[in-house]
């Protein structure tokens, strides 16, 4: 008879245990959700926007997209101030916002697949999604209009998001540094160093001793 309450006192530490540990695993998750909650409705926190500018050079027209205000070509010049783009990369996914350096306007594709440019950049209208194509260009298709994407045709001008497809070199773009600048992958060059290198190095150190 003695072994029954033992035995109840037993189940009931260990219900108990089980009690503590499920209400801290609780406490866990939910602060694990508040801090992702904070991160993403905050689009300006470091840990997720990157930030770089270079220029969107167009296959079609030989040119830069440039935004100037509520309108967009890609009638821009290499190094011109309005073609020099801050592209706004989200760390999870390939997600961007494109906005003018100069005019300070975003990018972005109405209803109807035009593209026009907007002050504000925050709404999903505003968000691409980069693909990567096998012929190193890269294309932008609407994060909100499934299958429209950016593009300008010969003349510079937008095309409807409507009447695009991946395959038209309309909406073929290349990442280009702002002229001047130098990309930071040329910046570095080797030097093979051989005997006979080493050799020449070794006498103009002897030579400069004396």
């Amino acid at each position: 008879m003695s072994l029954l309450p033992s035995r109840f006192i037993y189940l009931c530490l260990h219900l108990l245990v089980f009690y503590f540990q499920l209400q801290e695993s609780q406490q866990h998750s939910a602060d694990f959700r508040f801090y992702i909650e904070n991160h993403t409705r905050n689009p300006d926190d470091l840990s997720r926007k990157q930030v770089r500018i270079y220029q969107l050079y167009s296959r079609t027209t030989g040119k830069h997209v440039q935004i100037l205000g509520k309108k967009v070509n890609a009638n821009g010049d290499d190094g011109g101030k309005y073609a020099l783009l801050i592209v706004e990369t989200e760390t999870f996914g390939s997600h961007v916002r494109i906005k003018g350096k100069e005019s300070e306007h975003y990018i972005c594709m109405n209803e109807k697949g035009k593209i026009v440019g907007m002050p504000d950049g925050r709404k999903q209208e505003c968000v691409f999604i980069e693909e990567f194509l096998e012929n190193n260009y890269t294309a932008l298709v609407s994060a909100k209009y499934k299958g429209w994407y950016l593009g300008f045709n010969r003349k510079g001008r937008p095309k409807k998001g409507s009447r695009t497809t991946q395959r038209q070199q309309e909406v073929h773009f290349m990442k280009r540094q702002p002229k001047g600048k130098v990309n930071p992958v040329q910046e570095f060059r080797f030097t093979t160093v051989t005997k006979r290198t080493r050799r020449a190095r070794r006498l103009k150190s002897n030579a400069k001793r004396n």
